[in-house]
């Protein structure tokens, strides 16, 4: 049985419809922090979901959200 480690490694970073915020603050070079509270004052917005306690930012509609802001 695979760990979730190796898992989440099979699939390339670009093709993934959700990541944590880790991976997204690599992906998109936003530090986590800034990633962290753009996503407390957005609650309720289309492009987080969240896991029990664990933050999950949908990968195509945060590009989409960004693509509207002139700053980060």
């Amino acid at each position: 049985m695979k760990n979730n480690t190796t898992y989440t490694n099979d699939i390339p970073i670009w093709e993934r419809y959700a990541l944590i915020i880790e991976e997204a603050a690599k992906y998109f070079r936003i530090g986590e922090n800034k990633l962290r509270r753009l996503a407390e004052e957005n609650l309720y917005a289309s492009w987080q979901l969240q896991n029990g306690n664990r933050i999950l930012i949908k990968r195509k509609q945060f590009e989409k959200f960004i693509d509207t802001l002139d700053t980060i």
